[in-house]
């Protein structure tokens, strides 16, 4: 493994989310999850919805994201998402109804609903939920 961090950038096209030093990081690409260390091969994907996991020391912290692009170089490791959110900044009420709001248009059905968009807002409420319920997760 090599040593040393990785520079770490997450932006959307309204702000900066994150601009830090970290160990390791768990990214859900269009392929599924993978992770990242120092000294990576270099790679480009295209973001999912999903959370994005990053470690500094013994501590992960957690973002949601969704759509976009990563590249991830030996040294550093760029996310350009629609949407990101750190875990601490999710209103999960909000998330909550959201999540409700669309199992109520997939449970009603018919020619009015549109199902993909429908399962979209679907996925994208319960990885928001499930991001903010971890603020910071320390290894033991």
């Amino acid at each position: 493994m090599a040593e040393g961090t990785i520079d770490l950038t997450v932006v959307t096209p309204e702000k900066a989310v994150v601009h830090e030093q970290v160990d390791e990081l768990e990214i859900p690409g269009a392929e599924g999850y993978f992770g990242v260390l120092p000294g990576h091969a270099p790679l480009f994907s295209e973001l999912k919805v999903g959370e994005l996991g990053y470690r500094k020391g013994t501590t992960w912290s957690f973002l949601s994201v969704a759509w976009g692009f990563v590249e991830v170089l030996p040294d550093q490791v760029r996310v350009l998402a629609e949407t990101a959110e750190r875990a601490q900044e999710i209103d999960l009420d909000r998330a909550t109804r959201a999540k409700e709001r669309a199992e109520q248009r997939i449970a009603k059905g018919g020619d009015e609903i549109d199902y993909r968009r429908a399962l979209v807002a679907l996925e994208r409420a319960l990885i928001r939920i499930q991001v903010a319920r971890k603020t910071h997760r320390v290894i033991q």
